[in-house]
């Protein structure tokens, strides 16, 4: 059986406050309405016994901090709410209201000291600054102190940008934003500072793997190379990598090169991707050859348990 630690949520009230601001979809894909029957049925049909649910971009800042707050407080309880109804089938990561760290301080204590959420989602950048930002380091420090685990899902960059290709940014955009939040999370030395906090980046890392070498240079870089003293690979191996929309050859050997396979976790991308897609990836991990049988259990739930003591605990028990 499958943990899936990429598997995406829109509570009713945050679609609607969406909606209401003329938000009705991310990446240029329509934000899907969530059923947790529907879900269910999904996850029985692909072999998946949990899924770590998350909110996706665009987040609950939409440039109101108040309506941020309030938004991440109820998603929270409707996450925690699924969770104690099914803690066997899900688990969930807790949305933050950044840009306003003090509010996102309070809401990661609440969420997981009160409502025993598993880890913390963020996404990529928040209000045009990436992860990294100086801003945002005090939230880092919390969530080292806590040693949290972290989801970070990539969110579409502003407006004007990037050059205008007339494509869905999700279509290319989300791997590149990923890599980006990664470079500021690098070279503003939060990855050196923080360790303790466990990253899970989605899409294989983006780019990441495969422009490894090019971002180690910036360890040679006048300003840039105290920030990673460790050198840039070792710090890239520090974090996890999910296998959403990469289960393919060319995809997955470039991140063997870099990480070995207790830091490759399974991740859907559903409902955002379909269920033809969900299929697709679990095919896609069973036939890759670069896998044997005590890897592919690791990717598919080997490696989750570990970072999740509760469902660890569970199988134990």
């Amino acid at each position: 059986m499958k943990i899936d630690v990429h598997h995406h949520i829109a509570p009713p009230e945050y679609r609607s406050a969406l909606a209401a601001r003329g938000v009705e979809s991310v990446g240029g894909r329509p934000i899907p309405a969530w059923d947790p029957e529907e879900t269910l049925a999904f996850m029985e049909r692909q072999g998946i016994e949990t899924a770590l649910l998350s909110v996706s971009a665009p987040g609950v800042f939409i440039g109101d901090p108040p309506l941020a707050r309030e938004l991440a407080r109820s998603c929270n309880e409707y996450l925690a709410g699924l969770v104690r109804e099914n803690p066997r089938r899900f688990g969930a990561f807790a949305v933050l209201p950044l840009p306003d760290v003090d509010a996102a301080l309070e809401e990661t204590a609440y969420a997981l000291e009160r409502l025993k959420l598993d880890g913390v989602g963020l996404l990529s950048s928040v209000d045009g600054r990436y992860m990294g930002h100086p801003s945002f380091e005090p939230l880092f420090e919390e969530l080292d102190r806590r040693e949290a685990v972290v989801f970070m899902h990539p969110h579409t960059p502003e407006e004007g940008g990037v050059p205008d290709t007339g494509l869905p940014p999700s279509l290319i955009e989300f791997v590149f934003e990923t890599t980006r939040a990664v470079a500021t999370l690098l070279f503003n030395g939060i990855l050196e500072r923080y360790p303790r906090v466990r990253i899970i980046l989605p899409h294989a890392g983006g780019t990441v793997p495969f422009i490894a070498l090019r971002l180690s240079l910036g360890q040679f870089w006048p300003g840039l190379q105290e920030q990673v003293p460790k050198g840039v690979v070792a710090y890239l191996r520090s974090l996890y990598y999910d296998t959403a929309l990469s289960a393919a050859p060319f995809a997955l050997r470039s991140l063997q090169e870099l990480v070995d396979d207790s830091h490759i976790l399974f991740g859907s991308d559903y409902p955002f991707a379909p269920e033809l897609a969900a299929a697709a990836t679990i095919a896609g991990l069973n036939e890759y050859p670069g896998f044997d049988e005590r890897s592919r259990e690791a990717v598919f739930n080997r490696n989750a348990k570990e970072l999740f003591p509760r469902l660890r605990d569970r199988a134990r028990g």
